[in-house]
Parts: C-alpha cells; sequence; structure tokens
C-alpha cells in the first residue's frame, strides 16, 4: 500500500487525477487499480472509490469509474 498525498480542488478533480495516474502505473502487475480511493486529508478514515471495479462474468471486473452510468466494462485480463 501506498499513500500519495496531493492537493485537489475537490472529491471530482481527486478521484481524476487518482484514475489518471492508476492508468499511467497500470503496466507494473503490483498495481490494482480497481482498489484505488482518495479521501481528505483531515478525514483519512473516509475512503471514496474511483473505480467501480465490480465482479464480471468470466472473473473479471469493471474499469469504469465509480457511479458511472450504463452498463460495466470488462477489464482486460492480464
Amino acid at each position: 500500500m501506498a499513500h500519495l498525498p496531493f492537493t485537489a480542488a475537490d472529491l471530482p478533480a481527486a478521484q481524476q487525477f487518482a484514475g489518471m495516474l492508476a492508468r499511467s502505473l497500470g503496466f507494473l502487475p503490483e498495481v490494482d487499480a480497481g482498489e484505488i480511493t482518495v479521501s481528505a486529508e483531515d478525514a483519512q478514515g473516509v475512503r471514496h472509490r474511483v473505480f467501480c471495479d465490480l465482479p464480471l462474468d468470466g472473473g473479471r471486473r469493471c474499469v469504469r469509474r465509480v457511479d458511472h452510468g450504463g452498463d460495466c466494462t470488462p477489464r482486460r485480463c492480464r
């Protein structure tokens, strides 16, 4: 687990930054983008998911952002 402090204007901006960071590091097998969360510095126990990550058929998981509209999209297997 790694914690990376950064500043953002609001929760959606923080989720966008964390999502872009996770996707840019997605080539590393140690990175599980589906488990990425963000929290405010003064409320670190309150975590907000970045990706949906719901389980889908075939053992894959949804790669779309949390609270997305429409159907889930499966993550490609590595």
